[in-house]
């Protein structure tokens, strides 16, 4: 059975010279798009892929009505091949269940795997002479230094809270969290280390620091004053507290 798919790229455009063209091929189905060609989800396309059983050919009235591109093209029209389906391009005259369209195939596979080594090529000569000029690629650092001292010196400050800071430094909730979270581990390693030397030596008595941070968050449009309320808890959490001892 022919299985035929046509697209247009707007509602403006029509479909009836597609349609009409396949109905002559005597398509037994028709799948049809509107969507743009660069889009990867396609459902007319993705249907028409389905109804292909061993055996039927996928007709189209161009190539650039299937594939995004030649690479695209060249993967999908591989894809039937593999499941024993042909395909056929009406305005190439491309049959590729002849050996002349095998062969006009192979070419387009040939030309889709120069395209991907020239452009391999020109990224690498691009990277080598960036580093050359002392460039280095990658994302950018996630600390800055300069707003995370900002942020331990800030926090020292019983009256600020942690929304306070982040407007001040233009930070995130997350930012914040992790320039002081990272701080207080370099702040308790040493004292760790005492604790365990003198944990060997004497028998003292262990005292447990608890610190507690807590992140209020309603998304509902419904509710007032969350944000009062959420200074007011981080507030609170903040101001100095006594530690007790635990024998």
């Amino acid at each position: 059975m022919f299985v035929g798919y046509a697209r247009v790229s707007t509602a403006d455009q029509n479909l009836d010279l597609q349609q009409d063209a396949l109905l002559a091929a005597k398509c037994g189905r028709i799948f049809t798009d509107t969507a743009s060609g660069a889009k990867a989800q396609r459902p007319g396309l993705i249907e028409a892929l389905q109804c292909c059983r061993p055996g039927d050919t996928l007709v189209v009235w161009k190539l650039d009505r299937l594939g995004r591109s030649l690479p695209h093209l060249v993967e999908t029209v591989r894809d039937l091949i593999a499941r024993e389906v042909g395909f056929k391009s009406l305005q190439e005259n491309i049959d590729t269940t002849t050996s002349g369209g095998k062969l006009i195939f192979h070419i387009f596979a040939s030309l889709a795997e120069f395209e991907r080594d020239i452009i391999r090529e020109r990224t690498h000569a691009g990277l080598s002479s960036a580093r050359a000029r002392g460039r280095k690629g990658g994302r950018p650092k996630g600390v800055d230094e300069k707003k995370r001292k900002a942020a331990l010196a800030l926090k020292k400050d019983p009256g600020r809270s942690v929304k306070e800071i982040c407007d001040i430094l233009g930070i995130s909730r997350n930012t914040y969290y992790k320039y002081t979270q990272s701080e207080d581990k370099l702040a308790e390693a040493p004292q760790k280390i005492q604790q365990s030397e003198d944990s060997a030596n004497t028998n003292i008595t262990k005292v447990m620091k608890v610190e507690l941070c807590l992140q209020i968050e309603n998304n509902s449009k419904f509710v007032r004053g969350k944000g009062k309320v959420r200074n007011e808890i981080e507030q609170f959490i903040l101001k100095p507290v006594c530690y007790g001892k635990i024998g």
